[in-house]
């Protein structure tokens, strides 16, 4: 028999936590939170730089592949997506960027009405707590609970040089890239360059689960089931009535009273919907799924951002010196344990910003550099290089190529087809190639020259457009922002969802996580993720407390 909660969430990850702690705060709800990983206390979770360990890590992670992409000469990436309490917030860099105000007054344009950048700015400013240097000084802005630490002082000394190259450029320094800008100032918040600043606390990685589900578990309220896979979203009279799931090869089933959420990412939440026979019905029917709402744009709009890095040895020391050889790496051990500091308290994502490239004009590029040299080895583990080496990277950050993702058959087990679709929109390909002529630019610029001895192949300085463009295929990579396959809009004909979250055409559903973007935000998807299960928190509670006064 099927056990009964007011709310069902489907997934526990960046915004299924959200949702688990903002659900049950009141007392009056009970929640049912599935997830299929399980625990995230594991040593290389809490360490932060820790997440070059999980990024393969089958226990932690789903390891998708993408199919061959045509626009990147029929490469087929890796996709790591987190499987495990705090999903990828759990093993993701860390890098916590709002995005740009323009991204969501795109949000608003394509229909999600109210989510412009002034309903997205308070949002985040309630969710946020910043740990930072004032005067000299740390202190605490914000009682939110998302810490989001300044670590400039843990830095390592090279990343100045990146500063000072930005200031080659005309970029602005950034004290903090999700600040406003200052006033009477040409230019956007997050537009320049500045330190990383990243969600760590004490030392120790602060993913959602930490920050809002390990205080919704102390609530009797709330029942969490892990090393869950559901298998599909029972429906009855156009209504969503509850889930299906399997523990341990047993199918078990719970029902829900108000709704069910599904907060399984932009990867399992549209193929929990195509299975649960909600979706475009040729595919449905092509499996042998009945149809129980044709929705032809479930799994549709897949956005994701492409970087291109390149790598340079250094004539000065560099994150390489601390960690490039056993003893540095038992000594920042050991400093670590200690001390919750050294280089193992640091995110290796050090610098970044957002910057336009030439005719630009807004802010279309996102900068990363690290301080360091490293290469990905056979079995997914870094290895970092011996020799004082450093990195220099530049990411389009508004694609307008839009992919899907499909079931390949009726088994939830077995992972869906993941088509990105790369640079299909000729407007990419521009941006490709001006993004990659920044990134010349930016590495000609007298600070970096001072301290590189020797450009690595393939050298960048020396590519005109079309080389620059090849390049770009053959070398560019996700940085694992996947977004919008159930996205946000106006109607079932170009959309998932209305702008209040809810399924078209189905009551009592909806999708609450970075799949309901209309458009991937200019930078890191993490903090947007978890803005977005706030407001469509609150959005949950506010519907059902009107429903609930209708029916008096």
């Amino acid at each position: 028999m099927a056990r009964t909660f007011d709310f069902i969430i489907v997934g526990a990850g960046s915004a299924g936590c959200v949702l688990a702690d903002r659900l049950t705060a009141s007392g009056r709800h009970k929640v049912l939170l599935i997830e299929a990983g399980g625990t995230d206390r594991r040593v290389w979770i809490r360490i932060p730089v820790g997440y070059g360990f999980t990024f393969s890590d089958p226990k932690v992670n789903w390891r998708y592949s993408a199919a061959a992409d045509r626009g990147l000469n029929g490469r087929a990436a890796y996709w790591p997506r987190g499987k495990v309490l705090g999903g990828s917030s759990s093993i993701n860099a860390m890098a916590y960027v709002r995005g740009l105000p323009h991204d969501f007054g795109d949000w608003e344009a394509a229909g999600a009405a109210g989510w412009g950048w002034e309903a997205v700015r308070a949002s985040y400013d309630a969710l946020e707590s910043n740990d930072e240097w004032h005067e000299g000084r740390r202190r605490l802005r914000g009682t939110g609970p998302v810490r989001v630490t300044d670590l400039s002082e843990r830095m390592h000394p090279f990343a100045r040089n990146f500063l000072a190259a930005g200031q080659d450029m005309g970029w602005p320094v950034l004290q903090d890239m999700n600040a406003a800008a200052e006033a009477g100032a040409n230019t956007l918040p997050g537009e320049g360059l500045g330190y990383v600043r990243s969600t760590v606390k004490a030392g120790r990685r602060w993913s959602s689960a930490d920050a809002f589900l390990r205080p919704a578990m102390k609530r009797g309220n709330l029942t969490v089931v892990s090393g869950a896979l559901v298998e599909k979203v029972l429906t009855a009279g156009g209504r969503a009535t509850g889930v299906a799931y399997r523990v341990k090869g047993q199918t078990q089933l719970a029902a829900a009273a108000r709704e069910v959420i599904l907060s399984a990412g932009a990867v399992n939440s549209p193929q929990l919907l195509q299975l649960s026979g909600i979706g475009p019905a040729a595919l449905l029917r092509r499996h042998g799924i009945a149809v129980k709402h044709d929705l032809p744009q479930v799994g549709q709009g897949l956005q994701d951002h492409l970087a291109v890095s390149h790598y340079f040895w250094a004539n000065t020391a560099t994150l390489n010196s601390r960690l490039g050889s056993f003893a540095g790496q038992v000594k920042a051990g050991l400093q670590y344990v200690l001390t919750r500091k050294g280089p193992l308290s640091v995110p290796v994502n050090q610098c970044s910003g957002f910057v336009r490239t030439a005719g630009a004009a807004l802010p279309d590029v996102q900068v990363y550099c690290n301080p360091a040299s490293y290469s990905t080895q056979a079995n997914g583990k870094p290895q970092i290089d011996r020799d004082n080496g450093f990195l220099l990277c530049v990411q389009p950050s508004r694609p307008v190529s839009r992919g899907q993702i499909t079931i390949r058959s009726a088994d939830p087990a077995q992972a869906p087809l993941i088509e990105p679709n790369s640079l299909s929109a000729e407007e990419d390909k521009v941006t490709a190639v001006r993004a990659s002529r920044l990134l010349q630019a930016l590495a000609a610029t007298p600070a970096i020259e001072r301290v590189t001895r020797e450009r690595r192949d393939p050298d960048i300085l020396h590519m005109d457009d079309a080389a620059l463009l090849e390049n770009f295929r053959a070398r560019a990579g996700s940085v694992f922002h996947a977004s919008c396959t159930c996205r946000m809009g106006h109607t079932a004909a170009d959309s998932v969802l209305d702008a209040r979250l809810r399924v078209h055409g189905m009551a009592g559903l909806r999708v609450i996580d970075a799949s309901a973007f209309p458009n991937v935000t200019s930078g890191n998807t993490n903090a947007p993720a978890m803005m977005l299960a706030a407001r469509g928190a609150q959005m949950v509670l506010d519907d059902n407390e009107n429903r609930a006064l209708a029916a008096e």
